[in-house]
């Protein structure tokens, strides 16, 4: 398997729900946050799951089931470089303010 390539306002987390997503896949944010590996909030989950929608790496299928798209799949399987995708809004604002702390 290839290295991933994430960009700068990625997480962990973002790593853990595509993971999930792959593994069983589709979710809602409540079972995604239920998941052993994750130690965040619900809301937090869905805030993430909302940033790797915006960047097109998972989409709704209906309310809040979530699913990889193919872009997440090549990602995953380190075929795309997530520096070159889009920034999420709030991000985007934040880009050259270089204000934000690592997590």
């Amino acid at each position: 398997m290839r290295k991933r390539k994430s960009a700068f306002w990625m997480k962990q987390l973002d790593e853990r729900i595509l993971e999930h997503l792959s593994r069983e896949g589709w979710a809602t944010p409540s079972m995604i946050a239920r998941e052993d590996r994750i130690t965040c909030s619900e809301g937090h989950v869905r805030e993430r799951c909302e940033k790797l929608r915006e960047v097109e790496f998972i989409d709704t299928f209906h309310s809040e089931m979530y699913e990889l798209t193919t872009d997440g799949i090549l990602y995953l399987k380190g075929k795309i470089d997530a520096r070159n995708r889009p920034w999420p809004r709030e991000d985007r604002m934040l880009r050259n303010s270089r204000l934000r702390s690592c997590e």
